[in-house]
């Protein structure tokens, strides 16, 4: 599905008007339909909360809050809404809808100080449904003095908050607040879902985002620049496995890395490589941690020794014509040998080259950069947030403060698909596209799980080499693509079933490997799910 910035989502409201007569008035109404049978279905059906408090502000947020406390009456529920905003300073939406969810029964308070709400609350005990209707997606920061302590005072006392677009504080398009910001447990999407739900402060404060249809045409939701991956999604991208193949049709995967003390990165990444279906695995390591590699790897992985002394290499130009891809860094160290490595294999290997760890900061000087721009194949680029704001020499709030901007620079300097890790993660394509995948998880946050992820992009993109990592035209442009994207959803959803069977405090690494498998059943499941008839 289609993400938007605030800029973008104006543009799509001026075309629907433009182009399809899709007036501001009748979005309203259709998301006060639609979100308040969300809200009945999923919440208010199932637990008593009192009145539902409706804290309204002055725009077409506030129309849309009122709407929906109006359409809430009808399943016969109380509803009191909190208007913020003197009438004169309000929009004519919110007054014609204000008007519209009085003579329904919603009762309707002028509010002009957080007090007010503190003794509502203070006075009527009981648990809270609030719904923030303050500011959406073009607010201006800093907030005001009332607005602030308004947002403290519910972040307090609200039992359960549904923030309407995007919690109150938050900007659109990079998640980033000042002071204070409403602190949701769901966030009803307003047609598509925006750039600022899923980095910096929108993570922490968005919650959960339910899509709301604003009746927008399907095809300006479908796809743009920028767009959210999921299981429905990434089941019409993969194709099936061909149950006739041998080994060597689904390609060989070489990880290099390791150095003593730091071998376990560099096996995981292996055994990431290998249960994603990559048909052999080879783990290359320096000499002086060749012993301890042999103690640890797993019997289906071959492994081979590197020299540390430059003048041996000459049998890499040849050996490395065996693999079909490549995975460079996780444990490889950052001495001068590792950056002399790997820029000789960047230039003599000919396919497409996973760069995470210890590798992107052997990379991060101009050289290194000029080198990754000049590759014919793929290179793929694996920085959490501390590498990337390093490689790009950024600071981390600049980053934050712009992951897509920032992700589209360094996109183009360096010619390379580039993944940005976090809570949500941002996929850059060469071409431009940007794929988001939110799934935060806190089990993820643990050593490790970043190689994992390497090696089963490593894994898939050697299948795509031997053209048995299918995919469909459709959805994906080329196997490259599919093959990165599917990488980055495999690992959060095999996650996230690792965190359901074992807890996030007892994750590690290998929780992640150990349920891949469950995360490609869950994917071939929605493919059947959504198979057509016939």
């Amino acid at each position: 599905m289609r993400v938007v910035n605030t800029a973008e989502m104006k543009e799509m409201e001026k075309t629907a008007l433009e182009e399809y007569g899709l007036e501001e008035s009748l979005i309203i109404e259709n998301i006060g339909i639609r979100g308040a049978n969300r809200l009945h279905e999923q919440f208010l059906s199932k637990k008593s909360f009192g009145e539902i408090v409706l804290l309204i502000g002055k725009g077409n947020n506030g129309a849309d809050g009122l709407a929906i406390g109006r359409h809430l009456r009808e399943f016969g529920y109380r509803v009191r809404a909190f208007m913020l905003f003197d009438e004169s300073e309000s929009s004519k939406e919110v007054g014609r809808q204000a008007k519209m969810a009085f003579g329904m029964g919603v009762k309707i308070n002028a509010v002009r100080s957080a007090g007010q709400i503190e003794a509502y609350f203070q006075e009527n005990q009981g648990e809270y449904f609030v719904v923030d209707a303050i500011f959406g997606t073009g607010i201006r920061l800093p907030l005001s003095n009332f607005i602030h302590d308004v947002i403290k005072t519910t972040n307090r006392h609200a039992s359960l908050c549904v923030a309407l677009d995007i919690p109150t504080g938050i900007t659109g398009d990079a998640g980033m607040s000042k002071g204070v910001a409403v602190r949701a447990d769901f966030t009803l999407a307003v047609g598509v879902p925006k750039v600022g739900y899923y980095s910096a402060n929108g993570a922490r404060h968005s919650g959960e985002v339910i899509i709301l249809s604003a009746g927008f045409p399907k095809h300006m939701i479908r796809k743009g620049s920028k767009n959210l991956i999921g299981l429905e999604f990434m089941s019409k991208v993969l194709g099936k496995r061909n149950k006739f193949a041998h080994k060597n049709s689904f390609g060989h995967t070489l990880v290099l890395g390791g150095s003593p003390g730091q071998v376990g990165a560099v096996v995981l990444a292996a055994n990431g490589a290998l249960k994603v279906g990559s048909g052999l695995v080879t783990v290359a390591t320096w000499e002086d941690s060749y012993g301890e590699l042999n103690m640890k790897l797993n019997p289906e992985i071959m492994s081979r020794v590197i020299p540390k002394d430059e003048s041996k290499w000459g049998f890499l130009s040849g050996y490395l014509d065996n693999f079909d891809t490549l995975v460079v860094g996780p444990g490889l160290g950052q001495r001068k040998e590792s950056k002399t490595l790997l820029r000789k294999v960047l230039m003599d290997f000919m396919g497409p080259v996973v760069l995470d760890a210890d590798a992107i900061h052997c990379l991060s000087d101009e050289e290194g950069k000029r080198l990754l721009k000049g590759r014919k194949q793929p290179v793929i680029i694996t920085p959490h947030l501390g590498e990337f704001a390093a490689f790009t020499q950024k600071t981390v709030s600049a980053v934050e403060a712009a992951p897509v901007d920032s992700l589209r620079e360094i996109v183009d300097e360096v010619n390379s698909y580039v993944i940005l890790k976090g809570p949500g993660t941002y996929i850059g394509f060469p071409t431009g596209e940007i794929f988001i995948n939110y799934m935060p998880n806190a089990g993820m946050a643990t050593g490790g799980s970043g190689d994992v992820l390497a090696g089963m992009i490593g894994g898939l993109l050697a299948q795509a080499v031997t053209k048995n990592q299918f995919f469909n035209p459709n959805y994906m442009s080329n196997e490259w693509d599919a093959s990165v994207t599917l990488g980055v959803f495999v690992h959060s959803l095999a996650g996230f079933h690792a965190a359901e069977r074992t807890g996030v405090r007892a994750m590690t690494a290998w929780s992640i490997i150990n349920h891949i498998q469950y995360a490609f059943s869950d994917i071939g499941r929605s493919k059947q799910e959504i198979r057509p008839k016939g």
